[in-house]
């Protein structure tokens, strides 16, 4: 599947491509760091080496919209740990 069945579009080639690569490319575990996260099937991903599953972006293992909600989660747990302090 390396953008063979599209046509009609240089453009379109270039996206196909690009899915196909981060589809079939390994990711670093949450879990354990290690980079052996494959994807398992559409939105599931699995990490080979903690045996770890995700639930993910379809493509690729996170989304943009996902990261920033991950460092939003991450910002507010340390002001409420050094809220505790004070």
């Amino acid at each position: 599947m390396s953008g063979s069945n599209v046509r009609y579009g240089m453009e379109l080639r270039k996206r196909a491509s690009a899915t196909a690569k981060s589809r079939s490319a390994k990711y670093a575990c949450p879990r354990c760091s290690k980079v052996s996260v494959k994807r398992v099937s559409n939105a599931l991903w699995k990490c080979q080496s903690c045996r770890a599953e995700f639930a993910g972006a379809t493509y690729a293992l996170s989304t943009p919209a996902g990261e920033v909600a991950s460092r939003l989660i991450a910002d507010f747990k340390l002001r409420e740990k050094n809220a505790g302090k004070a």
